[in-house]
């Protein structure tokens, strides 16, 4: 753009005769600033010599004219300081421009920063609350069929790995994509009768090498194991009086078809689930038709097993609703956990029965105002537990005076005990629920067709599992009572009756599978619970 001209004042402030002119003002550029204040020995219009001094711009006025100012001769140095405190005014007020306008600049900044800081503060709050929207499970697709003016929430997917329901329905391999399962409560063995320590164990790097050479077997174990402590969870949130025993062993049976991921003899239920009542210890499941209900001063033991590959967890538990039947549970359970601490490669079996014998009998329950000693069920035994088979051949007694054979390594047990205010000797009662092949039986002729039919129905959905008569509905199999009379007859199927103790009395259970590892003994069932 076009600059207007500067407007410069020449005063003459002095003269030879006396005399005072003035001169006109005159159009210089910017260079005129840097001789401000000086004079210069100039001629006026009379031809007199005189001197010129050269003045600040002048201001114009609102019509455009300039002002004039005329100093008087010998003032010139009020001209100058004038001039100086002129531009020191105009350097403060530059100062404090540049400080205003600094301020206003932090003032901006703080106010962007503090908008930064809010925008940011909002996205962290929008991004924690998708995120907690995403881990929410929506309802399921098949509820689509609700009425028209209800909005059907979307399944959320969830980052990472997943989390299970309530109730639960996720399969345990979808809830470990690696397919490693986690692992229970690993103990050092105990030190054995002779003083040898079993620590060396851990050193021996062949130890190791054989203890990952049977990695793959322990992580079907495990995975059983996580299968069983999540159904009985699961069953601890809502079993209660009032419900019929059938009704308790569907719902538990059908979480634990989902957990496992029920696949006829890869995976399934290792065994029919036990819900024996108050003097009835072990092997009793309802039948169809079975109209008992559960009672707030009953006590049941819960019992079940799963299996990935025939590789069985047995693991049992006593429910209660009465305190008055705490110290025979705190009995029983404190003498498994008895017979877990002694159970180890090259001990005794028959140790392990005389030291539950005696923390048992240590205990006594106060029931209607008469004191029981709590006695362990002496005809009741832990046992081993090999592939497809719940009893592998070696017992594990609850009572002194068992057989001397020792634990060996690799070997898998079901540490059990039953604690009893009756006599501690139980017997077949009740109707038959419980069947299992033999594991032994070779060729045997059949001539009945129907349990020809029957037997290849076993063979292909339990092996040599046990299993019971609701099962065998559960197929769609009808009439074959005859046919289970017949294979039993045959010695190809066994019956295993409810055991009971006298009529009246209590009896409890607490049972864990144990891995009798290489490098260490694994309570693989063991849970936040139990």
């Amino acid at each position: 753009m076009f600059e207007a001209p500067q407007i410069v004042l020449f005063i003459r402030i002095g003269s030879v005769g006396g005399g005072t002119c003035v001169g006109g003002s005159g159009v210089r550029g910017k260079s005129h600033r840097a001789n401000l204040g000086r004079h210069f020995p100039q001629v006026c219009a009379a031809g007199r010599p005189c001197c010129w001094w050269i003045m600040a711009d002048e201001e114009l006025t609102e019509k455009g004219t300039p002002k004039v100012e005329i100093l008087q001769n010998g003032d010139a140095h009020k001209l100058k300081e004038e001039g100086e405190q002129v531009e020191e005014a105009s350097k403060k007020k530059r100062k404090k421009k540049k400080k205003s306008k600094a301020a206003a600049e932090a003032v901006n900044n703080d106010a962007e920063e503090a908008a930064d800081i809010n925008k940011v503060t909002k996205q962290l709050e929008q991004q924690a609350l998708d995120d907690q929207e995403k881990e929410d499970d929506g309802e399921d697709d098949g509820e689509e069929g609700d009425s028209a003016g209800k909005k059907k929430k979307k399944k959320k997917k969830k980052k990472g790995s997943k989390g299970q329901t309530d109730p639960p329905s996720i399969p345990i391999c979808e809830l470990y994509p690696s397919g490693v399962f986690t692992k229970g409560q690993e103990c050092e063995y105990p030190t054995v009768q002779d003083g040898r320590s079993a620590t060396w164990r851990t050193s021996i790097e062949e130890r190791r090498v054989l203890d990952k050479a049977n990695e793959e077997m322990w992580n079907d174990f495990r995975q059983a194991a996580e299968a069983h402590r999540q159904v009985r969870k699961y069953v601890m949130s809502w079993i209660k009086p009032g419900m019929t025993m059938i009704e308790i062993c569907e719902k538990l049976e059908d979480c634990s078809r989902k957990l496992i991921k029920e696949n006829r003899l890869n995976a399934g239920l290792a065994f029919p689930t036990g819900c024996s009542l108050n003097h009835c210890a072990a092997h009793y499941t309802p039948n169809a038709g079975d109209p008992t209900v559960l009672q707030y001063d009953d006590v049941c033991k819960i019992d079940f097993g799963t299996h990935i590959n025939g590789r069985i967890i047995d693991c049992a538990f006593t429910v209660t609703f009465n305190p008055k039947y705490d110290k025979l549970l705190e009995a029983v359970k404190d003498a498994t956990n008895t017979g877990i601490k002694c159970a180890g490669i090259d001990v005794r079996l028959c140790d392990i029965g005389e030291s539950i014998q005696e923390v048992m009998e240590s205990y006594e329950v106060e029931l209607d105002g008469k004191t029981y000693q709590v006695k362990p069920i002496r005809n009741l035994n832990g046992h081993s537990i090999g592939q497809y088979r719940i009893h592998a051949g070696k017992t594990v007694p609850i009572v002194k005076g068992g057989e001397a054979t020792r634990m060996e390594e690799g070997e898998v047990y079901a540490i059990e005990t039953f604690g009893s205010t009756g006599k501690g000797m139980v017997h077949d009662d009740m109707e038959c629920s419980h069947y299992m092949k033999n594991f032994e039986v070779g060729h045997v002729p059949i001539r009945l067709p129907r349990a020809k039919h029957l037997l290849n129905v076993v063979n292909e959905n339990f092996g040599t599992l046990a299993f019971c008569r609701r099962w065998l509905d559960r197929l769609g199999e009808t009439k074959y009572l005859m046919a289970l009379k017949n294979l039993c007859d045959l010695g190809i199927i066994d019956p295993y009756p409810p055991l009971c103790d006298t009529k009246g009395c209590y009896t409890a259970q607490f049972e864990h599978t144990i891995l009798l590892r290489p490098t260490c003994k694994e309570v693989v069932s063991r849970g936040d619970d139990y």
